[in-house]
Parts: structure tokens; C-alpha cells; sequence
């Protein structure tokens, strides 16, 4: 017989689960974008955490997609062989040798992310945005300077993703791309992400990240934002408490959901199973960007 407090126990999952079936029912077959980065890469714990929310939102119903960035291994690696990295703007600068050392590393986190996802019962393909043109580019430039090959999607290739959605693939998606001359490009993982889902017609978009969330103030760990309208973040960003990394991604969230994205969501990736805390509970726990005629979602906010 069942005791009374593990009676509670089992009550409370229960309730959990009935807290997310609305939000699996309004999802369900909408495509996901997940971009993949931060300290959730490098700490094998979270990896895995990361990776079972991801196949769980599949097997749920949702068409998850992941890009992934791999910095900071990058960054390892160059250490390792004893080359000095160089940063521009916050942009690596990307010569041959370290184009060269990028695509093998960037290669390594794929395969094994897919060997993850494989491990967990579910069929994933790993491509590079050179496959089949995933990602076309052209030179990207950091306030005029060149940084080397640091490319700038230039078109998506959607037809690639979709087929492998369409075959009932998870695709994890390597941020390299070409030219029309075929030239090799490393490509922000945010900005691949953003473009991807733009292009995918996503309904979420989601970047995991080493910070919980968008802050009022950022000294003030208190006053982190739950929901932001387009014209409120715009707002933020214009009163200069928004800074640093911040910017960019911030810019990338607001293009993405100009250009349909319906909802994006910065998370903190150190939090284990943030993407199902965000995207299946009343209350979410990171900064959910979305349309200014939208209505907010948590808490009536």
C-alpha cells in the first residue's frame, strides 16, 4: 500500500505533467530552434541534461532543431597547439591555420552530439551548413576591419532541414559555411541559430547561455525579466543598462521574431532542464522575447 506522503509525491509529478499538456498541445509539430552553447557544452553532467530535454520535446511532439557553437573548445584547442587566439569586436579573427582547427573541432561536437541524441532512442543527423548549401555566406567585416574567414549567412538552404524533419531526424547543425567561390567560413553559432529559424518559420527559438536571463537592472539579480515585448527590449537596449554580450543577442532576438519567429527565449544553460522549465511551466525561468501584439504567456505579466 501506497503511504500517504509518497502518495503526495506521485500527486505533485501528476500535476506537473497536467501543467505542461497545454503548452505541448500548442506546440505540437511546431518547429523548434535550439541553439546549443555556453558552459552546458563543456560540463559533461549538463550536456546530457541538455541533450535528454531536447529528445524529450521531440518525442512529445515538437520538431527540434539544434545549432551549436563549440567556443570555447575552440578556444581549448587552440591553446593546445600553441596559437595565439585573437578576438576582434568579440569576433574571433580567423586565419587559415585557425579555420582549419575550427572545422575539426566544431566536427568533434557534432558527431558527439549526435551520438548523445542516438544514445537516448532517438535519430539524429549532424550536417554542416556546407552540406547540400545549407548556409551560403559571404565575408563578414567587425566595424570595417577583416577578421578572416568569418562568414555572414548570405541563404538557408531550409529544404535540407526540412526533409530531415519531414523523415522524422533530430538535425544538429555545425555553424560553417561557403561562399559562392566555396571558401570555408566559421559563422556566429547565435546568428546561424537566428537565421535558421527565420527561415525554418520557427515557433521558438531559444538560446541557452552562461546568464539566467534579461535584466532591468543588470547589477540587480532581482529585477531579471520574465516576458519583453519587441518595443520593450527595444526600449532597454536604447537606455544603455544593456551591454556586453547582451547587445547582439538581444538584436538577434528582435530580428528574429520580426522576420515571424513567434517567441525567443534566452536561458541559463547551467540550470539543468532549463528548456523544459522554460517552454512547459506557468512561470518559465529565463527572458521570453516575443511580438508586441502577442500576449504575454506567464503569470499574466
Amino acid at each position: 500500500m501506497v503511504k500517504k506522503h509518497e502518495m503526495q509525491k506521485y500527486l505533485d509529478k501528476a500535476e506537473v505533467l497536467i501543467e505542461a499538456l497545454p503548452y505541448i498541445q500548442r506546440f505540437n509539430r511546431k518547429i523548434i530552434v535550439v541553439k546549443y552553447g555556453g558552459s552546458a557544452m563543456v560540463d559533461d553532467e549538463l550536456k546530457e541534461q541538455v541533450i535528454k530535454d531536447v529528445t524529450l520535446l521531440k518525442l512529445v511532439g515538437f520538431k527540434p532543431i539544434i545549432v551549436h557553437g563549440g567556443g570555447k573548445e575552440i578556444s581549448r584547442w587552440v591553446g593546445k597547439v600553441g596559437m595565439e587566439p585573437k578576438f576582434i569586436n568579440g569576433l574571433r579573427v580567423t586565419d587559415d591555420d585557425t579555420m582549419e582547427l575550427v572545422e575539426m573541432v566544431l566536427g568533434k561536437v557534432n558527431k558527439n552530439l549526435v551520438q548523445l541524441v542516438e544514445s537516448l532512442g532517438v535519430r539524429a543527423i549532424g550536417v554542416s551548413g556546407k552540406d547540400g548549401g545549407l548556409l551560403k555566406v559571404q565575408k563578414k567585416l567587425a566595424d570595417g576591419e577583416d577578421i578572416g574567414y568569418v562568414g555572414e549567412v548570405t541563404e538557408v538552404n531550409s529544404e535540407i532541414l526540412n526533409d530531415l524533419l519531414e523523415k522524422d531526424f533530430l538535425p544538429i547543425v555545425c555553424p560553417i559555411g561557403m561562399d559562392d567561390e566555396f571558401n570555408t567560413y566559421n559563422i556566429n553559432a547565435d546568428d546561424a541559430a537566428c537565421v535558421i529559424a527565420k527561415a525554418m518559420g520557427a515557433e521558438k527559438l531559444a538560446f541557452l547561455t552562461d546568464i539566467e536571463g534579461v535584466y532591468k537592472d543588470p547589477e540587480d539579480p532581482e529585477t531579471l525579466i520574465s516576458e519583453l515585448h519587441v518595443r520593450e527590449a527595444k526600449e532597454l537596449m536604447s537606455s544603455g543598462f544593456i551591454g556586453g554580450g547582451m547587445l547582439p543577442k538581444l538584436n538577434n532576438c528582435i530580428e528574429a521574431i520580426e522576420s515571424g519567429v513567434s517567441r525567443v527565449h534566452i536561458l541559463d544553460g547551467r540550470i539543468p532542464h532549463c528548456l523544459l522549465l522554460e517552454f512547459f511551466t506557468n512561470r518559465g525561468i529565463g527572458t521570453a522575447i516575443l511580438d508586441d501584439e502577442n500576449t504575454k504567456f506567464y503569470k499574466g505579466e
